[in-house]
């Protein structure tokens, strides 16, 4: 064996005694990055989708994951299904809601409030506003 080798070798190895907190902290990161590029989002569009679909109203114009489109015409929360009327024939179908895909109608702005972001240059933009009225 090299004289290199066995200090090496003697110190523990590359990165001395601490290898085992090495790979503990590199599979820490992984684990952390796919959490934070994969499930988070992923679970965040399925609590946007179920909102979506829990806030249905009579009246809605809706597309299903098939492609139908159509207006509603009954929620039945006890089957969690709703009734749609599709086309000038006016023919009914039941669907259940997880069917739902996207909800066409077009809400009024004034039934739904703005929701405003927070962020660093908003804070500022604000400040800057109430500071230029106050003049």
């Amino acid at each position: 064996m090299t004289p290199i080798a066995a200090e090496a070798q003697q110190a523990g190895g590359l990165f001395g005694g601490n290898s085992m907190w090495v790979m503990i902290l590199i599979y820490a990161v992984i684990i952390g990055g796919i959490y934070f590029f994969l499930i988070r989002p992923n679970s965040k569009k399925k609590k946007e989708e179920a909102q979506m679909r829990n806030s249905l109203e009579i009246g809605d114009e809706i597309t299903t994951i098939g492609g139908i489109m159509g207006r509603v015409v009954a929620i039945k929360d006890d089957e969690d299904a709703i009734i749609i009327e599709t086309g000038s024939d006016r023919v009914k179908m039941k669907f259940k809601k997880w069917c739902i895909s996207t909800v066409d109608t077009v809400k009024n702005p004034a039934e739904t409030a703005p929701v405003e972001k927070k962020s660093l240059t908003s804070f500022f933009k604000k400040k800057k506003q109430e500071s230029e009225s106050e003049k």
